[in-house]
């Protein structure tokens, strides 16, 4: 089980995303999240709330706890780029090159989903609804064995031969 979490469009280059990416991918999430709270680079600041929304994406669909999360995939991916002039010298203009980036985090988790308090009751229901069924097909099923057939006789008139000799 798998929870994707893609966010888009961060005003950060992919270079410097790529700067501590290496560390937090050997890490778990949540000590992934503990690491980047004391951090003081703006990409650990990027990083910690990414972590943290993959995180509650992941704990939302997948109905599991936290600490049972691990990174499949983390990757960079470079977004946009938004292209500015600047004044330079003998009229010439100088390019600013304003790029943005994408991350996108799958999250897996190593144990099976926990159950949530309310799915006991609709599985017992489902589980009911299903002997119901199965009873019902093996009723079908003795009816149809205790009525026999019933033969239909033939006579001679209604045989018709298949070839004449004449």
């Amino acid at each position: 089980m798998e929870s994707l979490t893609y966010i888009k469009n961060i005003k950060s280059t992919p270079k410097k995303l790529r700067m501590i990416r290496d560390l937090i991918v050997e890490m778990k999430p949540q000590n992934a999240l503990d690491y980047l709270m004391y951090a003081t680079s703006k990409s650990s600041n990027i990083y910690y709330k990414a972590i943290k929304s993959a995180i509650a994406n992941a704990t939302q669909a997948l109905k599991v706890d936290a600490d049972v999360l691990k990174f499949k995939l983390l990757t960079i991916e470079k977004g946009r780029t938004l292209k500015r002039h600047h004044a330079g010298s003998k009229g010439m203009a100088k390019p600013i090159l304003k790029n943005f980036a994408h991350i996108k985090i799958i999250l897996e988790s190593e144990a099976k989903p926990a159950l949530v308090k309310g799915t006991e009751a609709v599985k017992k229901t489902v589980e009911k609804k299903i002997d119901q069924k199965v009873d019902k097909k093996t009723e079908n099923q003795k009816i149809k064995k205790e009525s026999p057939k019933k033969e239909k006789k033939v006579t001679k008139a209604e045989i018709i031969p298949l070839s004449t000799n004449k």
